[in-house]
């Protein structure tokens, strides 16, 4: 993937260093294990604080890193895509207003609870930002079979991004009133899916218009939609439950199927248009 010439438009606020919460005994690959199904791209904000009690997180008084443009070419590669991101869906959605990502190591403090890198990268609308933790990239690739390439992390970074499209525009609050008033864990289950899915095509539709936007600068070479599929297809939800050693129950799908992530990836891709991500059409 291109993207070193790309514009670096700052808006990282960086608090790796900073120290943060416990991480519970076992070791980070345990943790992977057992939150990954619920928690990778796309925690639900309102459980992190509960999740994060579990796992052995303190609380903690807000933190605040420094806000700039990193130093390091993996915090320079986040900021990049970030800006590129950001870039499109100012031309896609009117009112546009970016999320501020940071970076951080182990655990911190959030506007939806504390944090932990075992809950993978997630958004939090409270307070409007992108978490991540960098570390978390040789987990995917190693404990789950995801791609190390630099599409598909960019494609976890787009996906968090798409979750800041969904608050501006109000699925988010939406799926959490149509999840309130589900007369089943089942059904409210679907619209997790639903919600996750669409959050895979905007990663496509980013992908898509990234060249445009940038002017080459920043843009896919040949092989890494596919590295990006390999790490959709590694995190659905089916391949998570036969990693983890269950049997594959569909109705305890929040993420979608690697299918149906594989599928949505493409659909954005393809059309470059977040119209065509109505994941939400048959619910």
């Amino acid at each position: 993937m291109r993207w070193q010439g790309g514009r670096r438009g700052g808006g990282i606020e960086d608090r790796r260093g900073m120290g943060g919460g416990a991480v519970a005994g076992g070791g980070i690959g345990v943790l992977v294990l057992a939150a990954i199904g619920y928690f990778v791209f796309g925690i639900d904000p309102t459980t992190t604080q509960q999740v994060a009690s579990q796992f052995g997180g303190a609380t903690q008084s807000e933190q605040a890193g420094k806000m700039g443009s990193p130093e390091d070419q993996a915090g320079q590669f986040v900021e990049v895509i970030g800006s590129n991101v950001n870039d499109v869906w100012k031309t896609k959605l009117r009112g546009y207003t970016p999320p501020t990502t940071v970076l951080y190591e182990q655990g911190t403090q959030t506007g939806c609870g504390m944090g932990q890198s075992a809950m993978g990268p997630f958004y939090c609308p409270a307070d409007q930002k992108v978490y991540l933790d960098l570390g978390f990239w040789r987990e995917m690739e190693t404990k789950l079979g995801a791609s190390g390439a630099d599409f598909a992390k960019a494609y976890v970074i787009a996906h968090e991004f798409g979750h800041h499209v969904q608050h501006l525009t109000g699925a988010t609050d939406q799926v959490q009133r149509a999840q309130q008033s589900a007369r089943s864990q089942a059904e409210g289950n679907k619209y997790s899916v639903a919600l996750e899915l669409q959050a895979d095509c905007y990663a496509g539709v980013w992908a898509s218009n990234a060249a445009a936007v940038s002017g080459g600068q920043v843009a896919l070479e040949p092989g890494d939609l596919e590295e990006g599929m390999k790490t959709a297809q590694a995190i659905g939800d089916d391949t998570l439950q036969r990693r983890g050693g269950g049997r594959v129950s569909p109705e305890s799908f929040t993420h979608g199927s690697a299918a149906q992530r594989v599928q949505w990836l493409q659909r954005g891709y393809q059309t470059g248009d977040p119209a065509a991500c109505d994941t939400f059409k048959g619910l």
